[in-house]
């Protein structure tokens, strides 16, 4: 058995040929070079890749798995020299049920079910070369879909305001869109963290997942988990979220929630924070408000005290939210500790010094033991880290 670094939620900007796959995303965000630098710059052992339902994308797998360059696992899962590429699609749902939209992760477990799963797709989706696309069929259809071709379905980044499970206060639980049968895990997000989730019971049965959701190549693995297995394929992955025979997570790592997004509730406006007890904004009258994740979770957590043990989830500050740490720095470091897993991980203080001087150096060790101040993100901006 041994523990993995795994991020299973990044997105793919382009294809090989120049193609737009995620619109929002990085031009530069292609497979290749996402796994370059999960593999050289991250130091991640295992990536999940949630635009694989692309044709393009696949074809360009079946030829590298034809010339030799990538091997397909026998229990699932695509090799590459000592990466692990877990198929995926992102797909967004909207059924009678949901009152809203919601974004789902779909893993597969082979090229070839993958195109049996893009197929399937093609005929509900209106554009399956391009990302996260609405499928006109039921919620309950589509993860009856996924488990039929041996998948699994995780419904994605469940607290935010916009296109999640929770989203914007209609839904009270899970089951009123999804078969909670056929769910094998639960995203959390950047704006929540395992004591925030775990006050809600409905979730008790399921492992957390704290994954990057990256749009560009330098935001691979802002969160990831570390995965307990016999080797890195999607057999494993799976008996892991299960915790079979010693198989589990053994750690989430992400953003401290205050550096999410949508942490904190904030005027629509001018992104002042809501004051307890007020209905509009003090600081211009408005009265339209995005819901922060702490307040959403409020309103429907039903106990204090999680009701089974979770792995410890690690809050982590990126690299590049740490003032003072630029592309340059970024580079030099690298340079001397191979990746970020190196330098968030295992470098010392006295050697971070060497580099980065006394003052950030200092602010990459009070980020591992939980001691840096923060000022809330909301309605879509990041926090930030003070320095001070």
């Amino acid at each position: 058995m041994q523990d993995y670094f795994v991020d299973l939620h990044i997105h793919l900007g382009r294809t090989a040929s120049g193609k737009p796959v995620k619109i929002t995303a990085s031009n530069q965000l292609t497979l290749e070079a996402v796994l370059e630098e999960a593999r050289f710059k991250k130091g991640l052992d295992v990536v999940g890749v949630i635009d694989c339902q692309v044709p393009e994308v696949l074809i360009s797998l079946r030829n590298s798995i034809a010339t030799g360059e990538l091997e397909e696992l026998v229990d699932g899962g695509v090799r590459m020299g000592d990466i692990t590429l877990i198929l995926g699609a992102e797909i967004e749902i909207y059924d009678e049920n949901c009152q809203g939209l919601i974004h789902a992760l779909c893993y597969i477990k082979t090229v070839e079910k993958m195109v049996e799963f893009s197929n399937w797709l093609s005929k509900r989706m209106k554009n399956v070369t391009l990302s996260t696309q609405r499928v006109y069929a039921n919620a309950v259809d589509i993860q009856h879909e996924v488990h039929r071709l041996d998948g699994l379905f995780i419904p994605a980044h469940v607290f935010t305001p916009f296109k999640s499970l929770y989203g914007k206060g209609v839904k009270k639980s899970l089951s009123e869109v999804f078969d909670p049968e056929l769910i094998d895990a639960i995203e959390l997000g950047l704006s929540a963290d395992t004591s925030m989730a775990g006050r809600l019971s409905e979730l008790a049965g399921y492992a957390f997942l704290s994954n990057s959701d990256a749009h560009s190549v330098g935001k691979i693995a802002r969160e990831y988990q570390k995965v307990r297995m016999m080797e890195p394929s999607f057999e494993e992955l799976r008996l892991a979220l299960k915790e079979v025979d010693g198989r589990k997570v053994v750690a989430n790592y992400g953003l401290s929630p205050q550096l999410g997004k949508y942490y904190t509730t904030v005027c629509e406006k001018c992104f002042t924070p809501l004051l307890q007890g007020k209905d509009i904004c003090t600081n211009c009258d408005y009265t339209k408000f995005v819901k922060g994740v702490s307040d959403r979770i409020e309103e429907l957590a039903d106990n204090e005290d999680p009701l089974r043990h979770r792995p410890p989830y690690i809050h982590q500050v990126p690299l590049d939210f740490i003032p003072g740490i630029g592309p340059k720095t970024l580079s030099k470091l690298r340079g001397v500790f191979g990746t970020e897993m190196g330098i968030l991980h295992e470098a010392n203080y006295d050697e971070l010094v060497e580099v980065l001087g006394e003052k950030v150096a200092s602010l990459i060790v009070a980020a591992r033991s939980g001691k840096l101040a923060f000022k809330a993100g909301g309605g879509g901006r990041f926090g930030k880290v003070s320095d001070e």
